[in-house]
């Protein structure tokens, strides 16, 4: 059967998560490289899934102008996107899961839980407009809340924001912020940046005693992390006449 009422596979759930996930973090168009190294598969895997979906409705493919989800595809990831999040919202507030440990257990459980149940999580949960790791819960309607945020590693020396949004894709990454204590709403600000692609200078507020602390995070590390409510530092400001 073709077109898109046909059928969802999980490979078909997989990949119009990942277009998607290409729109919504800013990064443009998703390429079939790009979609290679988010889900770890080869060039030409990529190409064949590509066609199928494209044969079902779901995206729209050009030559060298990248992947778009249509009107039917996006509804479609809207709808992985809304299981996904709201089950690891559930196994974080009810099972006690840390946000590290959750990812993996969702991309099995997003295909398999029911409508009904996933409606009665969302309703057990107070219907949460955003998951642990910060992304936007899409509603029953396929709406999704506004996400004003912007990524760290584009902030200057001097600027600070408050933690709204963690890329979940690598589990050890978000241990690791775990283990410093660094989760979302700390305020973090640029102390500086090393030079020649160096780490960054980080100063975490959070409220406790250990408030003001200072931590060096790599590149991607820094890439991955969103803040809002930014205030910018002396580098922004016109120079005094």
């Amino acid at each position: 059967m073709t077109g898109p009422a046909a059928q969802r596979t999980v490979a078909v759930d997989d990949y119009i998560k990942a277009i998607y996930a290409c729109d919504e973090r800013g990064e443009g168009p998703a390429t079939t490289t790009g979609l290679a190294r988010r889900l770890g598969v080869g060039a030409s895997s990529v190409s064949g899934m590509l066609r199928k979906l494209a044969e079902q409705g779901f995206i729209e493919h050009r030559p060298y102008g990248g992947v778009r989800l249509t009107s039917d595809g996006t509804s479609a990831a809207l709808d992985v996107l809304r299981r996904h999040r709201l089950l690891e919202t559930y196994l974080v507030r009810e099972l006690g899961y840390g946000w590290d440990e959750v990812h993996d257990e969702a991309e099995v459980l997003e295909h398999h839980v029911s409508p009904t149940l996933l409606d009665r999580m969302d309703a057990r949960l107070g219907h949460p407009r955003f998951d642990p790791h910060g992304d936007p819960i899409p509603a029953a309607d396929g709406t999704v809340a506004t996400f004003s945020g912007r990524r760290f590693a584009t902030l200057e020396p001097g600027d600070h924001g408050r933690l709204v949004r963690v890329d979940d894709t690598e589990p050890a990454m978000l241990t690791w912020l775990r283990e410093q204590s660094i989760a979302l709403d700390v305020r973090l600000e640029l102390v500086s940046r090393r030079p020649f692609g160096g780490p960054f200078l980080v100063r975490i507020s959070d409220g406790t005693a250990d408030a003001g602390r200072e931590i060096d995070l790599g590149p991607e590390l820094a890439d991955s992390l969103w803040v809002d409510d930014v205030v910018e530092g002396v580098f922004h400001r016109s120079p005094t006449t």
